[in-house]
């Protein structure tokens, strides 16, 4: 862990911002152990170099500007030779061990830069002197790795083994979360350390850039917190004008402030290896000893090892958790599709499955919310709240999923409803509306304990000249309110699956709606054809009926009886009832196929003339209330129609009312007028308004009013036709209301 310390709300500080532009990967130094030679590849004459131990050199004349060969032992001529061919052209390389007098150094090479960097470690007499010699403690934890059967217990067994080889003090495993906090899962340790197991630390106890090198070098010794920097002479490469990375050698120096954090915790030497997933920084092996020690280079490359074992291990349990996980939600999505495939809409189905619903996410409660309907199942917000949810996400940049363990802290004002929305899973089910299917978690209170108060800082000194890391690192806990448990991989893949599925639904169904629409447009037309046809050729035969029975009846009715008579006149009425009929049809199919003819229309004129026209020069003992009208633009032929159809209505159901009244009023809303006409006449059950406008539709028997059911069919046609709407009220033996609106501009056809 490095020198910072952090805030709780991650908001960069000093302490941030200084060590992440701490140069880390070109400190221009070395820890003192050992020598760093910097080779130009082709001459292999030493370009830089830094000497903490001089007893790796085959004499004092110091090595920058000489062969590699002169600079060395002569023993090392056969591991210097083609030392270009030997290192390979990523990573490091181990070239065995260079004894000079009484001395042992372990010989490391790399690239970097273009140059060759050669590292010297000076070894102990009594550190093994190959990697088996460690192996025996390597296999026995491949042993009981088998057993393992949880992370828990790969860590517990990684730390045991690694302070078991090392000999060290402390070893912990460290895991990251997603804002790289870090928890310590598993510790073997003696009383020489604290215990820091369970703790947290927080995201700046370990900067950007040093996760970074721990993910390109897997392992790191520093081997005295006290030590004195070796600088590398020159500074500057004087082949590549660079100081030289150092991300992959085994001697680089680190921060100072990493080590005096290191002190204030009470350790003097650290090692630490890198567990990666998919190549990415899972978490650490982090080992500490109270006093300086140098951990042996076989000793570290079984260590190095161990970490990629536990890697593998993680990266296969955690695949293997999230592939049962996967397998249970799919089986809960199946179910849902089967019930949406049998509901034939996604709403129904959904809503037919509500367990399973709330399953897929492991959610409290959840929400449909598809037009102007909101369905809440669960534990969930009030509609209100929902639509101020939705709302939201519709100002926001528009994505297909959210995800929220915190909407409190994403969302305003989202703290009030945190007992049942804590946490938010929502996914857009269309690209048009606002229509989503929502997941919400109750607040989960829970209480995190640190390594050391996250909220303390780095400090500068007096003189302002460099930071200093935190000095405690005892227990301290926090609180932690207002968010939910997370949301898991495979749930946020499950309800994004669920997405796909019900858009393709959505899609599907529109396409079959088209398809039908398009039908449906060629019957139409093929029926008005139709109906037009015949009401046409019909009306002759009628005519025909009617006149033939009157002249019968003229020119024979002396012979006929009494009941001839009457069956002539019945002939009469019915023909003449007939040929009404099939004018009206034949008027009905007209308003289908003929164009709009919009000009400006004064309606008060339109219902004078409308109005003189039922009624001749006599307006009998109705009493009418006639407002100002506002003008519109309109076929006047059409509208004409709806008038006469509307008014002859309204004085035909009122007639039998003692004192029969008409009113005929309008609003103007700024973009239509709506017109109505009101009379005290028979009305109508409100339970059968729907029948109104249909064609052939009576709520009346034909006895006691006349008429053949297509005259609000019309209405209704006529004004649908201009972009506007047709609706009723009425209450029975109360009088009815008959409604149309029209906008105030039309477009011509």
């Amino acid at each position: 862990m490095s020198s910072v310390a952090a805030t709780t709300t991650g908001t960069p500080d000093l302490d941030i911002i200084g060590c992440e532009q701490e140069p880390i990967r070109i400190p221009g130094s070395i820890q003192p152990q050992g020598a760093l030679l910097v080779l130009d590849p082709v001459s292999q004459v030493v370009m830089q170099a830094a000497i903490g131990d001089r007893s790796a050199l085959a004499d004092d004349r110091g090595a920058i500007g000489r062969p590699i060969k002169d600079v060395l032992t002569p023993g090392a001529a056969a591991v210097v030779q083609d030392l270009d061919a030997k290192v390979p052209p990523a990573g490091s390389v181990s070239l065995g061990a260079l004894r000079t007098g009484a001395t042992l150094h372990h010989l490391v090479a790399h690239r970097s830069g273009g140059m060759l960097i050669l590292e010297l470690e000076r070894a102990s007499e009594t550190e093994p002197r190959s990697f088996d010699e460690v192996y025996p403690h390597v296999r026995d934890f491949l042993d009981d790795l088998q057993h393992a059967n949880s992370i828990e217990d790969v860590a517990s067994l990684a730390a045991r083994e690694v302070r078991r080889i090392t000999g060290l003090d402390r070893t912990m495993v460290y895991q990251f979360d997603e804002a790289w906090n870090g928890t310590v899962i598993a510790e073997d340790r003696n009383d020489r350390l604290p215990s820091y197991l369970d703790l947290r630390f927080p995201a700046s106890d370990i900067p950007a850039q040093a996760r970074e090198l721990y993910r390109l070098n897997r392992l790191r010794l520093i081997a005295d917190a006290t030590y004195t920097p070796v600088p590398i002479e020159p500074v500057l490469n004087p082949k590549t004008g660079a100081p030289v990375d150092l991300s992959h050698s085994i001697l680089r120096s680190v921060s100072p402030v990493h080590l005096e954090y290191m002190r204030n915790m009470g350790t003097m030497a650290s090692m630490s290896i890198s567990l990666l997933r998919d190549g990415q920084l899972w978490g650490l092996i982090s080992c500490h000893n109270r006093d300086a020690t140098q951990v042996g280079y076989h000793i570290r490359t079984a260590c190095d090892f161990i970490g990629q074992v536990v890697s593998m291990q993680i990266a296969a349990k955690e695949s293997a958790a999230l592939a049962q996980k996967r397998s249970a939600l799919q089986t809960v999505q199946s179910r849902l599709l089967a019930q949406m495939a049998a509901a034939g809409n996604f709403v129904t189905g959904l809503l037919a499955g509500t367990d399973d619903l709330l399953a897929l996410t492991g959610a409290a409660g959840a929400a449909i919310v598809s037009g102007d309907t909101c369905t809440l199942v669960g534990e969930t917000p009030s509609e209100g709240e929902v639509s101020g949810i939705v709302d939201w996400l519709a100002q926001g940049d528009r994505r297909d999923i959210v995800v929220s363990d915190s909407l409190a802290g994403d969302m305003p004002g989202a703290e009030r409803i945190k007992d049942q929305a804590s946490g938010l899973l929502a996914i857009s089910i269309s690209q048009l509306h606002d229509s989503y299917l929502l997941w919400f978690r109750p607040e989960v209170i829970r209480t995190i304990s640190w390594g050391g108060d996250p909220r303390k800082r780095a400090e500068l000194d007096p003189q302002g000249l460099r930071l200093h890391p935190r000095k405690s690192f005892e227990s301290w806990q926090e609180t932690v309110r207002l968010k939910s448990r997370p949301w898991e991989a495979a749930e946020v893949e499950a309800a994004t699956a669920l997405r796909t599925a019900i858009v393709d639904i959505v899609l599907r169904n529109a396409e079959e709606r088209a398809e039908l629409t398009e039908r449906l447009v060629s019957i139409n037309k093929e029926l008005e054809a139709f109906s037009y046809s015949v009401s046409h050729d019909l009306r002759a035969p009628f005519r025909h009926i009617v006149g033939y029975a009157q002249l019968l009846k003229k020119y024979e009715g002396d012979r006929l009886t009494e009941r001839g008579d009457r069956y002539i006149d019945t002939i009469v009425e019915s023909a003449i009832s007939a040929g009404t009929l099939v004018d009206d049809l034949l008027s009905y199919s007209q308003m289908g196929r003929a164009s709009l003819r919009p000009i400006r229309i004064d309606m008060n004129m339109l219902v004078d003339e409308v109005k003189r026209a039922l009624l001749g020069e006599e307006e009998g003992r109705t009493d009418w209330t006639i407002a100002k009208l506002p003008s519109v633009m309109g076929d006047a032929t059409m509208l004409r129609l709806v008038w006469q159809n509307l008014l002859e209505n309204a004085l035909k159901f009122s007639r039998e009312r003692d004192e029969p009244t008409i009113e005929i009023g309008a609003t103007d809303d700024g973009n239509q007028v709506t017109y109505f006409v009101r009379d005290n006449g028979t009305g109508f059950d409100m339970a059968y308004v729907g029948k109104l406008f249909g064609v052939f539709q009576r709520l009346h028997r034909v006895e006691e009013f006349e008429g053949t059911g297509i005259g609000l069919a019309n209405v209704k046609r006529i004004v649908e036709r201009h972009g506007g709407q047709a609706w009723a009220e009425g209450t029975l033996n109360g009088g009815a209301t008959f409604f149309f609106a029209l906008p105030k501009e039309v477009e011509v056809e």
